[in-house]
C-alpha cells in the first residue's frame, strides 16, 4: 500500500513552474556577474559598495522558489493513508478438529499440517483484518474472537484438541454469530455506524457432518446474513485412522459436500492433499482479503508550508533590503 500519493496527480506537471523560475534566477545571476565583471574592476566595486550582500540576496528567491514549490504540490492534492483503528474485514478460520484430522495420507498429519498452513495464512492476511476461530468436532465452539492480535489468534490455533464428530453445520452457525457479535461490537463503538466490516468464513474439513445441523439449513442462513463460506477439502481419498482395536478405519474426503457449501453461499470451494497445496491455498485466502483504505488529503500541510515561506522572504527581503522580492 503507498502510504503517500497525489489525488490529482496530473497537476504535478505544475512543479514545471518553480524548474523554470529556478533556471532563469540561475541565468539572471550568470549575467549580471557577467556584466558587472565586464564594465567595473573589482577595486571600484570593493569602493563603492564595500558591504555588498553576499549570500543573503539569494535567500528571497530560495524561499520563494520553495514556497512555490510547495504550493504546486499542494495544488495537486497530496493525500496519506491512515491506519484502521478498527478492523474493516473479519474472517473467521473454522478448523475441524474430529479424530478423522489424525489421518497420516498429509505428513505428518492432517491437524499438523493444517495448523502450520493456518500461520501461513495469518501471515499473508492485510493489516487490520480481525481473525477469529472457531473449532469443531461433535460440536462447534468459538476459542478465540475475532481479534487484530494474531499472535493471540496463532497460539489458540496451536492449543485446539481433537474429539468424536463433524459438526460443519454448526460451524457455520457459531461463526455466523462470531461475525455478528464483532460488527455490533464495533458499531457500537462508532457513534455513526458507518463503514461497518464486512466478514467471511474459512472453513476447512476433510469429512462430511455427522452431528447437530445439515450444511444446508446452515447454508441457507449465510446467505440470509450475506457471509461466504469457503470451504477447503483437506486430505487424499486413501485417509485412514485406527479404531479402538487398532484396525484401519478409512477417512476419505467429502469433497462434493464441502463444495456445494461454498457455491451456495457464493464462496470458493478449494482442495488441498498435501501440506505445502493447502499452505498455498491458505496464502491465496489471505491476499484476497480486501481492507479499505481510508485516505486523508494534506493539501493544508503544504499550502502551509508555502504560506510560511512566502512570508519568512518577504521579512526577510525586507530586513536586509527593505524592500520585497
Amino acid at each position: 500500500m503507498n502510504d503517500f500519493t497525489f489525488l490529482a496527480p496530473v497537476r504535478l506537471l505544475l512543479l514545471g513552474i518553480p524548474a523554470v523560475l529556478a533556471l532563469g534566477y540561475c541565468l539572471a545571476a550568470h549575467r549580471r556577474r557577467r556584466y558587472a565583471l565586464r564594465f567595473t574592476t573589482l577595486e571600484l566595486l570593493d569602493e563603492v559598495a564595500p558591504d555588498r550582500p553576499g549570500w543573503r540576496r539569494h535567500v528571497p528567491a530560495i524561499g520563494m522558489l520553495i514556497g512555490a514549490l510547495a504550493a504546486a504540490l499542494a495544488v495537486a492534492r497530496p493525500s496519506v493513508a491512515v491506519a484502521q483503528e478498527e478492523p474493516q474485514r473479519i474472517v473467521v478460520l473454522a478448523i475441524d478438529t474430529s479424530l478423522s484430522m489424525e489421518a497420516t495420507d498429509v505428513a505428518p498429519s492432517r491437524v499438523t499440517a493444517a495448523k502450520a498452513a493456518a500461520g501461513d495464512f495469518l501471515d499473508s492476511v492485510p493489516e487490520g483484518v480481525a481473525v477469529g476461530v472457531v473449532a469443531f468436532d461433535g460440536s462447534a465452539r468459538q476459542l478465540i474472537a475475532p481479534t487484530t492480535r494474531l499472535d493471540a489468534v496463532r497460539r489458540t490455533i496451536d492449543k485446539t484438541s481433537l474429539g468424536l464428530g463433524t459438526a460443519i453445520g454448526e460451524a457455520v452457525f457459531v461463526a455466523l454469530d462470531s461475525i455478528d457479535s464483532a460488527t455490533r461490537q464495533i458499531e457500537s463503538d462508532d457513534d455513526a455506524g458507518e463503514g461497518a466490516p464486512v466478514g467471511t468464513i474459512v472453513l476447512l474439513s476433510d469429512g462430511e457432518t455427522t452431528e447437530g445441523r445439515p450444511n444446508d439449513e446452515a447454508a441457507a442462513e449465510a446467505r440470509r446474513r450475506g457471509i461466504a463460506v469457503n470451504t477447503i477439502a483437506f486430505g487424499t481419498a486413501g485417509g485412514t485412522i485406527e479404531d479402538e482395536t487398532g484396525q484401519p478405519v478409512a477417512v476419505p474426503v467429502n469433497k462434493a459436500a464441502l463444495a456445494e457449501l461454498a457455491r451456495s453461499t457464493d464462496g470458493r470451494a478449494l482442495t488441498a492433499e498435501t501440506a505445502s497445496e493447502l499452505s498455498q491455498v491458505y496464502e491465496e485466502l489471505g491476499r484476497s482479503v480486501e481492507v479499505d483504505v481510508t485516505r486523508r488529503e494534506v493539501t493544508d500541510w503544504f499550502a502551509g508550508v508555502a504560506l510560511a515561506l512566502l512570508f519568512l522572504t518577504g521579512v526577510a527581503s525586507l530586513a536586509w533590503f527593505g524592500r520585497l522580492p
